[in-house]
């Protein structure tokens, strides 16, 4: 019994589907279906049984998978403490960002960690929220930046804080419908949100909210971009409630009362990557930054950060545009 084939087991049995898995694992289904059949005739009897949508753990497989949790992170245990032994926190690190650096307390956060951790070669890497939570999944990124609710149980994340967003509407659309009734809301266009972005999610949950379903005169992923369309009258659209009221004391649009939603801004990496010298790192640093309570941390990741720091090298940005969501 290999420790590659209990990885395998353990992402078939959480994805509940052997192509997923394959993704996920960089292997082919082939490899996946060849890791699974090995490991059950080694252990005597089948672990997982068809159905029409994938796989499913059958009762034996039930009763062993979390014996594999527990070798596989022990195994991660006995890599990041030989880490530790070296003494020195190196190698390069993917962060996915999102939205603008001020929200994130990027640059106190990255100054933090070029000062303590030299070794390291920590790269941002900016997109959409929603590309940065899957690319996080398949293990593509290191960990990032999303903005609403996490799908993936092989995620896990840490909440930094809500960030408010309020409706706005381009300067005199409010004569046009009752803003006392939110079901108007839907009679007048809307700027669409692409379905990459996690803005799309909660713009479509405050849609189900209000039981309306407005007609879409454009479609955009970039806040400021967002912002300025408003003003311009080509539709309403939810933003961040920040710069709705800077906008909106400037006279450039209206912002509709009485309907606001709270987004959970969420710092997310790998769930495998619980103990990593390098994650806690930047957890450490996140929970100074943000002046986030240790015990919610804790909690969060499932273990305290066990190292001090050491600084970083190497900062490179790739982050070619500007406010996305």
């Amino acid at each position: 019994m290999e420790i590659y084939q209990l990885r395998t087991f353990v992402t078939v049995a959480q994805q509940g589907h052997l192509t997923q898995a394959a993704e996920l694992l960089h292997l082919s289904q082939p490899a996946v279906t060849a890791q699974i059949k090995a490991l059950e005739e080694e252990v005597g009897m089948p672990l997982f049984e068809r159905t029409t949508g994938g796989v499913r753990l059958t009762r034996a497989g039930q009763e062993l998978l979390p014996q594999a949790h527990a070798i596989l992170a022990a195994a991660r245990d006995i890599l990041n403490h030989a880490r530790n032994l070296k003494g020195q926190l190196a190698g390069k690190v993917e962060v996915g960002i999102s939205l603008t650096p001020d929200i994130l307390k990027m640059g106190p956060w990255v100054a933090r960690l070029t000062e303590k951790y030299p070794l390291m070669d920590l790269r941002l890497r900016h997109g959409v929220t929603g590309d940065i939570l899957n690319l996080v999944r398949k293990k593509e990124l290191d960990a990032g930046f999303y903005l609403g609710k996490n799908p993936y149980v092989n995620v896990h994340t840490v909440k930094l804080t809500d960030l408010p967003l309020c409706v706005v509407l381009p300067n005199g659309w409010a004569e046009r419908i009752d803003l006392k009734n939110p079901k108007e809301l839907g009679k007048l266009p809307w700027i669409g949100v692409s379905q990459f972005s996690s803005l799309s999610k909660i713009t479509a949950e405050l849609w189900r909210e209000l039981n309306i379903s407005p007609k879409k005169s454009t479609e955009c992923d970039h806040l400021d971009a967002m912002m300025e369309l408003v003003v311009h009258g080509v539709g309403m659209a939810l933003v961040r409630e920040d710069d709705a009221q800077a906008f909106a004391a400037a006279g450039k649009l209206t912002v509709v009362p009485g309907v606001r939603k709270l987004a959970a801004l969420q710092f997310a990496f790998p769930a495998d990557r619980v103990g990593d010298p390098i994650l806690e790192a930047l957890l450490q640093e996140l929970v100074a930054v943000w002046q986030l309570d240790a015990a919610v941390m804790k909690e969060s990741v499932l273990k305290p950060s066990r190292r001090q720091g050491l600084p970083i090298v190497g900062l490179a940005c790739w982050s070619a545009v500007s406010i996305r969501c």
